[in-house]
C-alpha cells in the first residue's frame, strides 16, 4: 500500500474536507448519523481555516481521496476577528438562529445556534500559545504514522512563520487524541473559570517567547 501523501490544500479539496469534517465530528467517530444538515460542522471547524488562511492548510490523500487534514491559524486573536466579521455574517443569513427551549433542540440546531452566537475560543491562559491547530483523520489514515507526519508539517510551517508557541482545543471525551497530543509534546492546561466543560485546552511552545508581547503580536502580524 503506497503511503498517502501530505500535500497543501487546494480549493478543489473544499467539499472533501467537510465530509472528513463531518465523519470525524462525534469525538474523532462518525457524526453522520446525529447531524441532519451534513455542512454545519465544516462551516464551524474547516471553513473558516481554509478560506482565511489556506497557507497553512495541508491535506492528507491516500488512493481513495482525502483522508484527513491539518489546518492552523497564525494569531488566534485575529483570526477570531476574521472569523466573526467576515466568515459568519453570510451563515447568520442563510441559517436560522433555533427558538424556543433549547433543552428540545436537535444537534444540529444547537450547532446553528454556535453560528449567532459565537464563544471566546481562546482564554486568556493561552496567550503564551498565539497559533492553533485542527487535525482529523478518517479512520483508514489513522495509526500508521501519519497524523504525525502532518501535524510536524503544520508545526514547521508556524515555525517558519515566526510562531513562539501553539495551542488546540479538544474533547475530553477523545481519549486516543488526548494521548496523541501528549506523544507529540502537548500537555495540558487548566484554563480556570474560562474553561468549558466541552472542552480541554492543550499547547506547546514552539520557539523562546519574545519578552515584550507587543511586539511580539506585531511581529506576528507583519509576518
Amino acid at each position: 500500500m503506497t503511503e498517502p501523501r501530505i500535500r497543501p490544500y487546494l480549493s478543489s479539496d473544499f467539499d472533501a474536507v467537510y465530509r472528513v469534517c463531518l465523519h470525524t465530528g462525534d469525538a474523532g467517530n462518525d457524526a453522520s448519523h446525529l447531524i441532519d444538515d451534513p455542512a454545519i460542522l465544516g462551516h464551524l471547524y474547516v471553513g473558516p481555516y481554509v478560506t482565511l488562511e489556506p497557507e497553512l492548510a495541508f491535506v492528507l490523500e491516500d488512493e481513495q481521496g482525502v483522508c484527513g487534514y491539518v489546518l492552523g491559524a497564525l494569531d488566534s486573536r485575529a483570526f477570531e476577528r476574521r472569523y466573526r466579521e467576515e466568515w459568519l455574517p453570510p451563515l447568520q443569513a442563510r441559517y436560522p438562529d433555533p427558538t424556543g427551549d433549547p433543552k428540545a433542540w436537535t444537534p444540529t440546531e444547537r450547532l446553528y445556534h454556535q453560528l449567532h452566537h459565537p464563544r471566546a475560543e481562546f482564554p486568556a491562559e493561552l496567550e503564551d500559545y498565539p497559533s492553533h491547530l485542527h487535525i482529523d483523520l478518517l479512520p483508514r489514515a489513522q495509526g500508521r504514522g501519519n497524523g504525525r507526519r502532518m501535524m510536524r508539517r503544520l508545526l514547521a510551517a508556524l515555525r517558519e512563520r515566526g510562531s513562539y508557541g501553539v495551542c488546540l482545543g479538544v474533547s475530553p471525551k477523545n481519549h486516543r487524541a488526548i494521548a496523541f497530543y501528549k506523544k507529540l509534546g502537548f500537555m495540558e492546561l487548566d484554563s480556570g473559570a474560562e474553561r468549558s466543560p466541552d472542552t480541554l485546552y492543550m499547547a506547546m511552545p514552539l520557539a523562546r517567547k519574545p519578552r515584550d508581547r507587543g511586539e511580539a503580536a506585531t511581529d506576528l502580524e507583519e509576518r
